[in-house]
């Protein structure tokens, strides 16, 4: 069995590490250098790499990112709107996990570790949401979080899942999930908006993983203001985009029957289950004084052995 959140390490291992998952964080900007400096400080500092997508900003997003965080990639997005960047962005990956991350302040990139623990736990879909225990917004207005609540019950109905937050794009999954997605980051030759380079992109996500039958898990986050600027969200453009993307997925078969191989995410969660079980023997040793001498006595059958044999509350 995995481990779960509170078992695992409260610190991201550093990526030199071969037990540590790579992690690279996907950023799509568009005049976002004022907000860059803070979001760029909360980044963790053992990243694989920050990709930053750029949808060729007027200001200096570009050089307040390289001066920030000198080695970020920079990926230049080839048509408009936020799911042709992430598009793009995904296709440039090289890390284990993909981590979905805006530029405005709004998500916390120190959540990242929280996401990381849900994967490394046994899902491969890592779903943020702002209406479990421990999330929540300073951003959403009530005509924004009633049609998230209609939305969301629709989607629950037509693919069968539990989310409680569908339009919420803090994300994060394995690599071995991409495949699934679909998505096309070809240069078409067309600058315009196609259908799925729009905010629909997060509701086209969450429903193909879902038709994949992928592990998924939900994360509590806690969605602050932007810090500086407007954002290019429109309620009623974007929430109709959102409805009809909830339409289309339902009948076609994107993301039905694909193949997934999670032996990278298996390898990896079989190499942190063999470092608890050494910190265990580690714990236990100190505790008895000498090494235990069998097996049983090493790894406890129950939470209230561990508890009985270390003196503590289960």
């Amino acid at each position: 069995m995995s481990p779960g959140p509170a078992d695992l390490p409260t610190t991201t291992p550093t990526t030199e590490d071969a037990r540590a998952p790579k992690v690279s964080v996907v950023i799509p900007t568009y005049n976002e250098a004022k907000n860059l400096p803070p979001v760029f400080a909360a980044l963790p500092d053992d990243l694989h790499e920050v990709i930053v997508v750029d949808g060729r900003s007027v200001d200096d997003t570009i050089a307040v990112a390289r001066s920030l965080r000198p080695g970020v990639r920079i990926v230049r997005q080839n048509r408009l709107g936020k799911g042709n960047a992430l598009a793009c962005g995904f296709a440039a990956v090289t890390g284990d996990i993909v981590v979905m991350l805006d530029a405005d302040g709004s998500a916390d990139p120190r959540e990242i570790a929280d996401y990381v623990r849900v994967l490394m736990s046994g899902a491969d879909f890592a779903k943020g949401t702002r209406f479990a225990g421990g999330g929540g917004s300073a951003d959403i207005t009530p005509t924004r979080a009633w049609g998230n609540r209609w939305l969301n019950r629709a989607v629950n109905v037509l693919f069968g899942t539990r989310y409680t937050d569908l339009c919420y794009g803090y994300n994060a999954f394995w690599a071995h999930c991409l495949p699934v997605l679909q998505l096309d980051s070809a240069d078409v030759g067309r600058d315009g908006k196609l259908w799925g380079d729009g905010f629909e992109i997060e509701t086209i996500i969450n429903t193909r993983v879902a038709k994949a039958h992928l592990s998924i898990s939900e994360v509590p986050s806690f969605e602050f203001e932007r810090i500086h600027g407007e954002s290019n969200l429109n309620t009623w453009r974007d929430g109709s985009r959102v409805l009809r993307a909830l339409l289309v997925e339902r009948v076609n078969g994107v993301g039905r029957g694909a193949r997934v191989d999670r032996s990278r995410a298996q390898q990896l969660r079989s190499a942190t289950d063999a470092v608890v079980v050494r910190h265990h023997f580690d714990n236990v040793v100190q505790q008895l004084g000498t090494e235990p001498n069998t097996v049983a006595e090493l790894v406890p059958t129950s939470p209230g052995q561990l508890a009985g044999r270390h003196g503590g509350a289960a």
